[in-house]
């Protein structure tokens, strides 16, 4: 017997579905499997509860048209005769006659409980019989059509008030005798009546408690009373089997699709997913992502985002590592640069300090240690700078400024051996612009306090601005306060330079003339 060749499936056709779109076999899928359950569920559905809800839904509309209607002629009618009988005794509080037809018209629902009661402006009865407490109700103005008040578990009172606003009248039907008129003639099925006035309710008659598969027709209609409303409901049709399939093949065809959706994205999109965020998440810059990994998930767009990721992550690490080699070259460079200024500026110095020993006046000498002066305090700034330059967190106030002033006494000139300069710095950072301005300006001011005494008393604080960003230079002397000589000086030498170092600051220098005290608010990056 010759054997059968099972003939395996070509690669053509495992490509061919390899490259439909992983959103398409989910619809295609889905559609397959749930489209019987649809159509099972609309026929069985449409066949059993469109004929019986029609049914119950019609005859629970007349019926409560037939009750309204019943409920309103006779509280009108009652109501009416009531009005009569109001306003003649409005007229005329002794009107007996009146009285009696009002009498007469209650008379036959007296039995059931129904009362009423005519009272004057002092609520004293004129006709009827007083009402006990517990049926208090609210008198309606007077061209105030009827009002009405449902007292659950009671009936239903209804007041009107006479044309004068002297008298009114109010009348009680308790629920027995409304249930009584308002029961529909020809209406077979239990039913359940209540007569509602926001969030009071009046039951007329009850059905048993709703059972678990039970379901109910309601229909709501307004009397035209108050705001009287009666409100109807009756059991539909009763649970049957093609109800209840109708009822589950929803929730089968729901689990269906969720089983179904579940398994099928779970194979084609979570699980390739979560490897593919396993390898992304256990990326490190300068690797590339598994290329075998990538090629493995099964659905194509997965696989397509996967050999993105490994090409990104190609291109990164070759761009990672051109930035670090740069890096490198460019910390060099920087590292290089400031050491170069920073000796330049020692060398300028050391030059300075030998031509000012070889100076033959005491005005040379003066002149040369001015300038080494300033030359000190770039120098001090930039050496601060270039130590706090991996960091990169600011300059020290405290640091710049106790260094300048320990230079600034070292280089005073002679005599001045008794020159004082004490510091109160708070622990403030800023940049090296503003470090450099500062310098410059702390050495002019002081350079102005030595030009008058070359022994003063100098003190320099940096306090808390107004805002957390700035804080507040201040240089205070008695050598700098206000006099003739010193407005000239400072006009002829020191006030442009100071003037064009407080705009470079970008805040106004103040000058205390009483206490000899220059003050400017300066920008900070943060405390140390």
């Amino acid at each position: 017997m010759a054997e059968t060749a099972v003939t395996p499936a070509t690669p053509s056709r495992i490509t061919f579905v390899a490259q439909i779109p992983t959103g398409a076999k989910i619809f295609l899928i889905l559609s397959a499997a749930l489209l019987p359950l649809a159509i099972i569920a609309f026929f069985a559905s449409l066949k059993t509860t469109q004929s019986a809800d029609e049914s119950a839904r019609a005859q629970l509309r007349i019926a409560t048209s037939e009750s309204a209607r019943k409920l309103a002629i006779e509280l009108i009618g009652d109501m009416t005769a009531l009005r009569v009988a109001l306003n003649a005794l409005d007229a005329d509080k002794g009107d007996a006659p009146s009285c009696a037809r009002a009498q007469g018209v209650f008379a036959q629902q007296s039995e059931s409980g129904t009362r009423f009661v005519i009272m004057d402006r002092r609520q004293r009865a004129l006709c009827g019989s007083d009402f006990p407490p517990d049926l208090a109700h609210k008198v309606p103005a007077g061209t105030d059509p009827i009002s009405a008040h449902v007292i659950p578990g009671r009936g239903v009172i209804l007041a009107i008030a006479g044309a004068s606003g002297a008298t009114s009248a109010a009348a009680f039907f308790p629920a027995p005798f409304l249930s009584a008129t308002s029961k529909p003639s020809d209406f077979a099925p239990p039913y359940e009546a209540r007569l509602t006035q926001g969030s009071d309710t009046l039951f007329l008659a009850e059905l048993p408690p709703r059972g678990a598969l039970e379901r109910r027709e309601r229909m709501r209609m307004q009397l035209g009373i108050g705001s009287l409303t009666l409100e109807t409901s009756v059991r539909s049709a009763p649970i049957t089997s093609p109800l209840i399939i109708a009822m589950l093949l929803p929730i089968l065809m729901w689990a269906a699709a969720a089983g179904i959706g579940w398994f099928v994205v779970d194979r084609l999109l979570i699980r390739p997913l979560r490897r593919l965020r396993t390898s992304v998440a256990a990326y490190v810059p300068g690797e590339e992502i598994d290329a075998v990994e990538a090629r493995a998930l099964p659905a194509q767009e997965i696989r397509e985002l996967g050999e993105t990721f490994r090409t990104i992550s190609r291109t990164v690490a070759a761009h990672e590592a051109g930035l670090a080699e740069g890096l490198v070259r460019q910390t060099r460079l920087t590292r290089e640069v400031h050491h170069r200024v920073k000796n330049n500026l020692q060398v300028i110095s050391s030059l300075i300090n030998f031509h000012a020993r070889g100076a033959r006046s005491a005005e040379a000498t003066a002149a040369y240690a001015s300038i080494q002066r300033r030359v000190d305090a770039l120098a001090v700034v930039h050496r601060h700078h270039f130590a706090e330059l991996e960091e990169n967190r600011g300059l020290s106030l405290r640091s710049v400024i106790g260094e300048l002033a320990s230079n600034i006494r070292a280089t005073a000139p002679e005599g001045s051996s008794q020159l004082s300069i004490s510091i109160d710095i708070d622990p403030f950072l800023t940049n090296q612009d503003v470090a450099i301005a500062v310098a410059f300006l702390i050495t002019e001011i002081v350079e102005l306090a030595m030009t008058f005494n070359p022994t003063a008393q100098i003190r320099i604080s940096v306090k808390p601005g107004e805002t957390d960003d700035r804080a507040i230079l201040r240089v205070n002397s008695p050598a700098l306060v206000d006099s003739d000589a010193l407005r000239g000086v400072v006009a002829e030498r020191y006030g442009r330079v100071m003037e064009g170092l407080s705009r470079q600051l970008r805040s106004r220098l103040h000058h205390d003339p009483l206490v000899g005290a220059y003050e400017i608010a300066i920008a900070v990056t943060g405390r140390d």
